[in-house]
């Protein structure tokens, strides 16, 4: 049994309380890890340690090419122990190691880009309307910035967070999930081994309810940076709104994927099956939705229920296997709940439906890749999100129904478009609510590419050059250059 501390002011530290919490393996359902249960009193004493590294000591007084340089230094240390982190991944949330180390192997990425424009922070001259002033601007960081992730890709959402807010100059409170946390305290010994100074990143690990609240409502947080679940992205905007708190939400989904009769079928079947059994539809960017164009709608539906009938379920380390456990058990629960209400809702089970128990996966958290057909738009499958391995298909007769099925939810994360016609899909892209309109492809991100939502899917961007906006504050500066002595009494 592997047993996790915190991180806070520099030092592996033990919880206020001294109580544990366990870790368990989705594929084998066993225990692994003991972390250490934070709260309100760990919340506070990694707040202290942020504003005082945040204020006093080495941090300020490095330059932003320093501040850059150190987060190349991280990038070759995670470069150096990726395949580590993923491993620890896999165990923590039971996803596939190929699609785990595919993202540890992309994060170095995150911190060479941010690191690189740390020294571009650029304010600019303001060429005025009045005479005998200098105006300028500068752009200055925030502060201590809490940060919130979740289960289902655990450093690679971090790494969107703090990247830039490093880059720009604040320090960090991280709470990962209590689902996974090893990984991001494994990632945290990293910070000391790159030069970083203490207090910067800080980890408190623990529940909601214990330590993310305590983060939110703290009094030295300047902004709260989360990815997780609409309601409680509704209730960190909320509490934060009491303090003016700045915060970046990247929330939930229910993202259509659009197959037009024009479309090259082979390459749309392979993306909509990528769009939701790839990583066990545990994603938030799940192309959820399936919306087919009558014509041929069961053919492609025929083809698409026996490509997915051949994904292969088992240890998610395996190379040849395609679709692994759920993460946590209310989240399988939750899954098997929306089977049943879909079924109570009249839509046709097409495929799956039920657990699955892949050999050797004793106590694993399995369930088939899970098709339904004859879905209509109201349907609680079409309106709210899963998160797992469930498709809800369809139908639309042309562009503009595709359009309103496609609009017809609260969320506005992500859609796909498939279709030959160019002209078309440029249509599409432009009146879709969605942060993000993939065409004839799906899944694919950059970190030089902004990412968010529209609507209940969140606010702010991450990734792209204005990601490091979101942890900078603007200052205008005036200086007095000449001009006459006015009436003190009338503005100037």
């Amino acid at each position: 049994m592997q047993r996790y501390l915190m991180l806070i002011d520099g030092a592996d530290v033990p919880s206020a309380s001294g109580e544990f919490f366990l870790s368990d393996n989705p594929y084998t359902g066993q225990n692994w890890a003991e972390i250490a249960r934070g709260d309100v009193r760990d919340v506070d004493q990694a707040i202290k340690a942020a504003h005082t590294a945040f204020n006093q000591g080495p941090w300020p007084e490095l330059t932003a090419s320093a501040r850059g340089l150190l987060l190349y230094r991280l990038a070759d240390l995670i470069e150096a122990n990726a395949e580590h982190l993923a491993a620890i991944e896999v165990m923590d949330n039971g996803k596939l190691l190929a699609e785990m180390a595919g993202q540890l192997n992309y994060l170095p990425a995150w911190f060479r880009y941010f690191g690189g424009l740390a020294d571009k922070i650029e304010g600019a001259v303001i060429p005025l309307d009045k005479k005998g002033y200098l105006n300028f601007t500068k752009h200055e960081p925030m502060g201590v910035v809490a940060v919130i992730t979740p289960w289902n890709s655990p450093l690679m959402l971090l790494a969107w967070k703090i990247a830039p807010a490093l880059a720009a100059g604040c320090t960090v409170v991280i709470k990962p999930s209590e689902f996974t946390s090893a990984s991001t305290l494994e990632f945290a010994k990293l910070f000391e081994q790159a030069g970083f100074p203490k207090g910067v990143v800080n980890v408190v690990t623990g529940f909601g309810s214990d330590v993310g609240a305590a983060l939110v409502e703290h009094p030295l947080v300047a902004k709260v940076s989360f990815t997780g679940a609409d309601g409680t992205g509704r209730r960190i905007n909320q509490a934060a709104a009491a303090s003016f708190k700045h915060v970046s939400l990247e929330l939930g989904g229910k993202s259509p994927n659009i197959v037009f009769e024009d479309a090259d079928l082979d390459a749309a079947l392979s993306g909509v099956v990528s769009g939701i059994f790839a990583a066990t539809g545990q994603t938030c960017i799940a192309g959820s939705r399936l919306l087919v164009q009558q014509d041929i709608h069961d053919v492609f539906v025929d083809k698409l229920v026996k490509m997915a009938s051949a994904a292969k379920l088992g240890d998610p380390t395996n190379p040849d296997t395609q679709i692994g456990p759920i993460c946590t058990e209310p989240q399988y629960n939750k899954v098997l709940d929306y089977i049943r209400i879909a079924t109570e809702d009249g839509a046709t089970l097409l495929l799956g439906g039920k657990p699955a128990s892949p050999q050797p996966a004793a106590g694993g958290r399995f369930i088939e890749p899970t098709i339904f057909g004859n879905v209509r738009s109201s349907m609680r499958i079409a309106q709210e999100e899963v998160f797992g391995p469930l498709l809800a298909i369809l139908p639309f007769s042309d562009e503009n129904e595709a359009l309103e099925i496609a609009n017809d939810v609260r969320f506005g994360l992500a859609a796909g478009v498939w279709t030959k016609d160019m002209v078309k899909a440029l249509r599409m892209s432009e009146r879709l609510k969605a942060g993000t309109v993939w065409i004839n492809t799906y899944r694919a991100i950059s970190v030089m590419s902004p990412f968010g939502g529209y609507k209940d899917s969140g606010l702010g961007r991450e990734n792209g050059s204005a990601a490091i906006r979101e942890y900078l504050v603007t200052k205008s500066i005036w200086i007095n250059s000449g001009a006459e002595t006015a009436n003190p009494f009338v503005m100037r």
